[in-house]
């Protein structure tokens, strides 16, 4: 598995050497806008690779910090195991995600639909 040894600096390199499709899936997660969410698939539809969910899954789980990793959740908005649960919905619901009652994101309200071209900002 692949260690960052550098995560300063979004936009541009990670660390020399990282696998560039995880430098591409960060590239998407830094978009990510506040109150949204996409789910692994998305992600990995975004990259052109549709079978490459669970490819998104591992370089989400070394994901630099300063990136919204929490907004990144299973196609069915459920959190993925692996993450503090409790505080990536803390930090989703600080944002104004909603939440169904079985505790699982409410993709159809908050799902980002369109990735800003303009990279959010």
């Amino acid at each position: 598995m692949l260690v960052l040894s550098d995560t300063k600096g979004i936009h541009g390199a990670y660390s020399q050497g990282m696998n560039p499709f995880y430098e591409q899936v960060y590239a998407i997660v830094e978009r990510i806008p506040c109150g949204k969410v996409v789910s692994y698939g998305q992600i990995a539809w975004m990259l052109d690779r549709p079978r490459s969910a669970r490819e998104v899954g591992r370089a989400m789980r070394c994901c630099p910090e300063h990136l919204p990793w929490q907004r990144v959740v299973m196609a069915d908005g459920t959190i993925a195991r692996g993450v503090d649960t409790a505080l990536c919905k803390a930090m989703l619901k600080a944002e104004g995600v909603t939440f169904l009652p079985g505790g699982r994101v409410d993709m159809e309200l908050c799902r980002m639909r369109n990735l800003p071209l303009d990279g959010g900002k």
